[in-house]
């Protein structure tokens, strides 16, 4: 079933629903709730999803920019080449949170304070990003780039970063016990050990 949530606002719970081509931007969706619905080029710029849960559901092609995210739930979430950015993800619900991103840009977001084992990241662009204090035990970041992200006092182990790129992770500043890089981006790990590589 296919709906246009800008006609059909007053409700507070939304279900098994697809939502194409809507524009959010802006509008206010707070303490809202929405499970096993999809959405689909939709534009949440500046929308105000304080307090909003999303369970089962999935962001297709969809625009996050400077959403207020407080205290919202994901839960069992998809988001796919969905452009997120200026997002303080560590402002949601910590109790309601399990998700995946797969080929998307994530730009300027905090993720900081999380605890997020086994999150995937799959081919996505993670730019400017902040990953501090927060547990990323198992996580999947492979083909992903990770230009100017900072990793601090991070829990990487047994995290995959096969095939990213771009990262810059100081092994005595974040765990990296059984974590797993491809060769050469696995050099930039020895950056701050000041050590020279020589052919």
């Amino acid at each position: 079933m296919t709906t246009n949530l800008a006609n059909n606002f007053d409700g507070q719970s939304f279900e098994d629903q697809t939502f194409q081509d809507v524009s959010l931007s802006d509008q206010d969706l707070s303490k809202k709730e929405f499970s096993d619905c999809i959405f689909k080029n939709c534009n949440f710029n500046n929308c105000k999803l304080t307090g909003t849960t999303f369970i089962d559901c999935a962001f297709i092609n969809s625009s996050l920019t400077n959403t207020k995210l407080d205290n919202c739930g994901f839960q069992r979430v998809r988001l796919e080449n969905c452009k997120l950015v200026g997002l303080v993800f560590s402002n949601v619900n910590p109790s309601l949170l399990s998700w995946e991103f797969k080929k998307c840009r994530i730009e300027l977001c905090n993720l900081s304070g999380l605890k997020i084992k086994g999150t995937r990241f799959l081919e996505c662009t993670i730019k400017g990003t902040d990953f501090i204090n927060i547990d990323l035990n198992g996580a999947d970041f492979s083909g992903s780039d990770l230009q100017s992200s900072r990793f601090h006092n991070a829990n990487l182990e047994k995290a995959n970063f096969k095939g990213a790129y771009n990262y810059y992770i100081d092994p005595l500043k974040n765990r990296l016990k059984n974590a797993r890089f491809s060769s050469p981006e696995v050099l930039s790990l020895l950056i701050p050990f000041g050590i020279k590589i020589e052919n």
